[in-house]
């Protein structure tokens, strides 16, 4: 019952993070918004790791740059499609990251996926095609942007993995907010302008609701069972969707919804497989490294 409400209570912080980043796209450019985030989330962050004593050394220096800069270009497009999709099409089709992260498996940690894993792959895949409906008057480009988003947070996901082999968690999450500021700021200047006095709460929110909700996310997967854990997240998407019709005027799309649909049942298959496959082996599923809207 513990895991379940601290994996809601994540799941809702994500939600926030989502709405407050839409509220200040309205002024600032994606770059900014990316900069802002990692900075307030930092400065969210610092406190709790210095009472917790968590030990910063680690050998992997240039393995967090990369992951960090790939983590930048996930996040990026994440908010990007936030700020320019409806609030429900963009979160739809993050939750696509699991499928992606099933692939990037097999490819970088040589992991064996059976004929029923890669059929619920295949399934979450129509969804995001119903989704994205390529070829119809209903396709935007924009979309490929959150899928975009998903493949980079996959990529993430799995050298997270990597690195969790010899790092702490805390150690993990403190240098990938030290590289995050710096490489985020780079791009932020060239479009740099400064934020209105009500921008500077939806920035700090955006920060705050961000670094709460991976916090919560990691404790709760340290709690519970993974294949439990996962659709409470779905939550998430009738959270914005609700928010994206009381705050932004936006309309519930049908497609949205079914494709949604079949993209959650692909995840729980594939969550509750992966959480068979780490009880056999007593490993950690990749997919607990997996974190919405990073």
């Amino acid at each position: 019952m513990r895991a379940a409400l601290l994996m809601l209570a994540s799941t809702l912080f994500f939600g926030l993070m989502a709405i407050t980043i839409r509220y200040a796209s309205r002024t600032l450019p994606t770059f900014e918004i990316a900069f802002w985030r990692n900075t307030f989330g930092l400065l969210a962050l610092l406190p709790l790791l210095l009472r917790s004593g968590a030990s910063l050394r680690t050998r992997q220096l240039p393995k967090y740059l990369l992951r960090s800069a790939i983590g930048i270009g996930s996040m990026l497009c994440s908010f990007w499609a936030i700020g320019h999709l409806p609030l429900s099409q963009a979160i739809s089709l993050s939750y696509s990251t699991p499928l992606f992260v099933t692939i990037a498996a097999v490819i970088w940690l040589g992991e064996v996926v059976r004929k029923r894993r890669w059929t619920a792959v295949l399934l979450g895949f129509v969804g995001v095609l119903v989704i994205v409906r390529p070829g119809t008057s209903g396709f935007t480009h924009g979309s490929l942007i959150a899928v975009a988003a998903a493949v980079l947070s996959a990529v993430v996901a799995i050298q997270i993995k990597q690195l969790s082999r010899v790092d702490a968690a805390d150690t993990i999450v403190f240098y990938t907010y030290a590289f995050w500021v710096p490489l985020s700021l780079l791009p932020a200047l060239f479009v740099w302008v400064w934020p209105e006095p009500t921008t500077w709460i939806w920035l700090a929110l955006t920060g705050l609701f961000g670094t709460g909700g991976q916090l919560l996310w990691t404790r709760a997967l340290r709690l519970g069972d993974v294949s439990a854990l996962t659709p409470i997240t779905f939550m998430q998407l009738p959270v914005v969707s609700v928010a994206g019709y009381l705050l932004f005027d936006e309309s519930i799309d049908r497609y949205t919804v079914a494709g949604a649909l079949i993209i959650f049942g692909a995840n729980a298959y594939i969550a509750h497989r992966e959480a068979q496959l780490a009880r056999r082996a007593a490993t950690t599923a990749p997919v607990e490294a997996v974190s919405p809207a990073e």
